[in-house]
């Protein structure tokens, strides 16, 4: 048996000793909010049931039978739960029937409720931009910009392997040898990588979203998705933040990381000194954006799909049906929006690092022994930046390269 939608729902079978039922046995779900009738019987026998009633609808679609079923000890607890509702609901004359909570009802007119509500809407969107957020945004788009040109600065001089039917990538000459390959659109699972060369955006993975005039003004609508510009949601953040988008200094790096391409002018006949000093300032522009992130999404709304990786900067998501066009996906039509974390608009993109006395090509036997770091920190580790403190649990510094042979150590 499957659950129903809604929060607690109680189950009754009606036996065929009622005269105004059509079948031998019909079965009733009361939920907190209203009764649903698989089969709907006429109203003077949902009067003799004496409970109060809000609405009576069909009974909704039940879940998936993968999503949530019940076991021997579930239907236990459930037969006891209305057992004792029963018996309640015989002590109190019938005007009582389980744990239902509130009922929610309301005479209010929404149509009149409609024109405060946009009055809340319009006297909040003056509260934005906070003047005291202002430098936190220029500064995010200031080390985004440095962390841009870092990067293809490094990517000049220290090779980079991506794989050809995944995201997965690695900082190295040679790919590891580590099964973790979903394949082409996710029909193989735990495959050896097939690496081809990677380039600044497997690193600095692009995150877009729609560009709005006004935070708060009206939802984009699924006809008017190419109305709006797409570009990525750490400048729209900032900008929505109050950072100035003619200013060339904040904006001197392209918005689009395809634009970019990796390439950068004189970077052929650097020295190591010079890579680590870039790698350095690389380092120090990739904290610096994540810690602004974070303190901006303290104070301004982002949403976030819960079944795929769109974005929108906004106090509601749009309503473009773009969720779910890829095959493998599971939830498809409108978005599914919930509030968006740090990792959803700057993602670290965790690689495996390679250890001083790991082996050369890192295989599957030693995974969990190897560290997993993010993407940008091992390519500036590699470059001459010092890590800091706070990656070490991450990176496994001191940890084993592989499993111990704990017969041979006995022997000696």
């Amino acid at each position: 048996m499957t659950l129903l939608r809604g929060e607690v729902h109680y189950l009754l079978t009606i036996k065929k000793n009622s005269k105004n039922l059509r079948n031998n046995n019909q079965i009733v779900f009361i939920s907190p909010s209203c009764i649903f009738f698989v089969h709907q019987p006429s109203l003077q026998f949902i009067s003799q049931l004496q409970i109060p009633l809000l609405q009576t609808r069909r009974a909704p679609q039940p879940y998936p039978k993968h999503c949530c079923t019940f076991n021997k000890d579930h239907s236990m607890a459930f037969r006891k739960t209305i057992l004792n509702d029963l018996l309640l609901y015989e002590k109190l004359g019938g005007y009582y029937f389980g744990n239902l909570g509130r009922f929610y009802a309301t005479k209010v007119d929404l149509r009149k409720l409609r024109p405060m509500i946009l009055k809340r809407i319009e006297k909040r969107s003056r509260l934005y931009p906070v003047r005291g957020m202002i430098p936190v945004a220029n500064e995010v788009l200031l080390a985004r910009n440095v962390l841009i040109k870092g990067v293809s600065t490094l990517l000049n001089s220290l090779p980079l392997m991506a794989c050809k039917f995944c995201p997965e990538i690695y900082i190295g000459e040679q790919g590891h040898l580590i099964p973790t390959c979903w394949g082409y659109k996710h029909r193989a699972k735990n495959r050896v990588h097939e690496w081809v060369k990677g380039g600044l955006n497997d690193i600095i993975v692009p995150v877009e979203t729609f560009h709005l005039q006004n935070m708060f003004q009206s939802v984009i609508r699924h006809n008017q998705r190419f109305d709006f510009d797409r570009i990525p949601a750490v400048v729209e953040l900032c900008w929505q933040a109050g950072a100035d988008p003619h200013d060339e200094n904040l904006n001197s790096c392209s918005w689009n990381l395809e634009a970019t391409n990796g390439i950068v002018d004189g970077t052929e006949s650097l020295s190591p000194n010079d890579l680590a000093l870039i790698a350095k300032k690389t380092l120090e522009a990739w904290e610096t954006l994540r810690s602004g992130m974070e303190k901006l999404l303290l104070v301004y709304p982002v949403k976030v799909c819960k079944y795929c990786s769109e974005v929108h900067v906004g106090p509601s998501g749009h309503k473009a049906r773009l969720c779910g066009v890829f095959k493998y996906e599971s939830w498809k039509g409108d978005h599914f929006w919930t509030k968006a974390n740090l990792d959803n608009l700057v993602p670290p993109k965790i690689v495996w690092r390679r250890r001083p006395h790991d082996p050369p090509v890192l295989v599957n036997e030693g995974r969990d022994f190897y560290g997993r770091v993010p993407a940008v920190l091992d390519l500036c580790m590699k470059a001459g930046a010092i890590a800091p403190a706070k990656y070490n649990i991450m990176m496994k510094v001191q940890g084993l390269s592989g499993p111990v042979n704990y017969k041979i150590l006995q022997g000696h």
